[in-house]
């Protein structure tokens, strides 16, 4: 038997553990699956015979270490911060790693050591990071395979509530990380190039400029600027690109709505507010008003934000419920970032019968023969269930297959590294289609930059 060590059985994990247990027969596979909660591993591996669900403290390195040696290849499904440990006994052990986080800069200085071991480290192979750069890479090579030079890439995604599910004004409930979502965009400006020109986008103005596409069957969208567009201009073979924007991908209409949170100071993550943890709702939202004899929270809270009673904004707004002076907070020493989570999260907690959703959005510009051309790929991929989501099946999947065409030897190249390769992408994309998660590639009129029309940059 080979020995697959899959270390964190949380809800990315699900459908990456699904996939192992039923390749394990064929490919005869033992997957060891390591969580704090022995109970949780248990649950994710239906006593099936080729599993072994193990209670697994990361922080225990004589365990840690043992696990480790066993395996054959590595699996980490761990907090971004908490592989680094798991890949310098991987390099010790002479183990192949595999992870969906972003390769941190720790990660990277790995890459030395894991080459000289002919060690494989991939990372950045879930959604995004992951199936974006997969899609996109591909067709990015087709393109340039005919003689094609690339001038505009745009590429979003989001996690977002199924169309049967979506049952509030604001088209959203928390798929992921509920945290990421209130802290989105923070940390500095959007940056991107767009026709030749740098372009910056302050916090304060991110969530009001937006792009606005229509995806075939499940109608329009908008996305708002990441805050690094440009971090893979060059892993792509970029560098002269004259449009270079990634985004996130919403509803029409949340990221407007949202923005009331960003004016008032609800996001903010970098103080903490006095006696959080019996203030109410209603006390949370007053905090950022300025104080009026006469007027109610209501009034003072429209005209701070400039909307009427009859505008849809304020309809979003009490939806949430956010003037309840009953409801308290209840967190001790919190943030206001933390506040409006828990808030949210009354409202926005996938039901248990919800299904979650994913789109990811590709557009490519290219000149070939002196003639500019689009391309538009897009991807829906909807949940089963609140196990199998769209995004644990969008995350895990393609961790799966790259384990497992790692440990088959498809993929030889060696060094810490995602998923940009031909040897890579091309059998994952292949096989997620089996599994529903399919891009669909149109030609389209180009409609970006035309030099030939330019009257402002």
């Amino acid at each position: 038997m080979r020995n697959i060590l899959i270390i964190g059985a949380g809800r990315s994990a699900s459908s990456l553990i699904k996939y192992l247990l039923r390749k394990s027969a064929q490919e005869n596979l033992n997957i060891i699956l390591g969580d704090l909660s022995i109970e949780l591993a248990k649950r994710k591996t239906y006593n099936h015979p080729n599993a072994t669900p193990i209670a697994l403290d990361i922080n225990d390195v004589a365990q840690r270490q043992a696990e480790i040696q066993k395996a054959d290849i590595v699996i980490s499904m761990l907090p971004a911060h908490m592989h680094i440990e798991v890949a310098k006994d991987c390099i010790t052990f002479k183990k192949n790693m595999v992870t969906a986080s972003y390769i941190s800069d720790e990660m990277q200085s790995l890459d030395e050591a894991v080459k000289a071991n002919n060690l494989i480290f991939m990372n950045e192979v879930g959604l995004d990071p992951g199936i974006d750069h997969m899609s996109a890479m591909k067709v990015i090579h087709e393109i340039e395979a005919k003689g094609g030079k690339m001038i505009l890439f745009e590429s979003f995604c989001g996690g977002l509530v199924a169309p049967e599910s979506d049952d509030n004004l604001w088209n959203y409930k928390f798929t992921w990380a509920p945290r990421n979502v209130v802290l989105a965009g923070q940390g500095g400006a959007a940056k991107f190039i767009q026709e030749g020109k740098y372009k910056y986008i302050p916090y304060h103005k991110l969530f009001r400029r937006t792009e606005f596409f229509h995806v075939e069957g499940y109608g329009k969208f908008e996305g708002y600027a990441n805050r690094d567009s440009l971090k893979y201009r060059s892993i792509y073979g970029l560098d002269d690109i004259l449009t270079l924007y990634r985004g996130t991908i919403r509803r029409v209409g949340f990221s407007k709505a949202w923005n009331m949170f960003v004016q008032l100071g609800m996001t903010d993550d970098s103080y903490v507010m006095e006696n959080s943890e019996t203030m109410s709702y209603r006390d949370f939202i007053n905090s950022f008003l300025p104080f009026h004899a006469s007027d109610s929270v209501e009034l003072k809270t429209r005209m701070a934000l400039g909307i009427e009673q009859d505008d849809i904004m304020w309809d979003k707004l009490m939806e949430l419920d956010i003037f309840n002076a009953k409801k308290i907070v209840g967190l001790r020493n919190a943030t206001p970032a933390q506040i409006l989570e828990r808030i949210l999260n009354d409202s926005w907690t996938l039901q248990p019968e919800d299904k979650d959703m994913i789109v990811m959005y590709h557009k490519f510009g290219y000149e070939l023969n002196g003639e500019r051309k689009q391309i538009d790929s897009k991807m829906v991929c909807i949940g089963d269930d609140q196990i199998y989501t769209a995004m644990a099946k969008t995350v895990g999947l393609p961790v799966a297959m790259a384990t497992l065409q790692i440990l088959n030897g498809n993929i030889k190249t060696p060094g810490v590294q995602l998923p940009i390769k031909k040897e890579v992408y091309e059998p994952i994309l292949k096989e997620l289609e089996a599994h529903g998660i399919v891009f669909h590639e149109t030609e389209m009129p180009y409609v970006g930059y035309n030099p030939d029309k330019l009257l402002g940059n």
